[in-house]
């Protein structure tokens, strides 16, 4: 049985969870999260985030949370690396395709690259996503993310509870 909607995260620093938690809390959403099987400390860590975008690598990773079929919706939280989709996420994506129905996107980012993000999604999943925003990490630091979040969720939630809606066979124009 469907449960509406989920949101999915991945976060390297804190932020992308911060906006995860937030929509969560505003929604009362369900949340999982995805973690690297190998640590990005250091600068090694570093430059491998940024291999990782630039060569479109997907690193081994753990999901921990509800099943993501089990959901009408999934919203995925991410940041951006390089002007592109975060390599885990992209793992997340890859391997988790043919369980996520509608996906919805939100992108954390320092400047630039949602879009980027939103289009390799897409590519991954063969459709678009029905809904996507973007936050920067200042956005996020003092908050003023969160009616915007609320509303975007708002508007998730909308859309998920319209699909919901089943015209009576008697209405129906296909009926016989």
């Amino acid at each position: 049985m469907s449960k509406s909607v989920l949101v999915v995260v991945y976060s390297y620093t804190g932020t992308s969870m911060a906006v995860a938690r937030l929509m969560c809390v505003q929604q009362n959403w369900h949340l999982g999260w995805i973690e690297e099987t190998r640590s990005r400390r250091g600068a090694w860590g570093s430059w491998r985030c940024l291999l990782d975008s630039f060569l479109h690598r997907h690193p081994p990773i753990r999901y921990h949370g509800p099943s993501p079929g089990d959901y009408d919706a999934v919203v995925l939280v991410s940041p951006i690396w390089a002007l592109r989709l975060a390599g885990p996420m992209r793992s997340f994506v890859a391997a988790e395709q043919a369980r996520l129905r509608d996906v919805a996107v939100v992108s954390v980012m320092g400047g630039q690259g949602g879009p980027n993000a939103v289009a390799e999604m897409a590519d991954i999943l063969g459709r678009a996503p029905i809904m996507t925003t973007t936050v920067t990490t200042r956005e996020v630091d003092d908050g003023s993310c969160a009616a915007r979040l609320q509303a975007f969720g708002a508007a998730v939630q909308s859309a998920e509870d319209s699909n919901a809606v089943v015209r009576p066979t008697t209405l129906s124009t296909e009926a016989t």
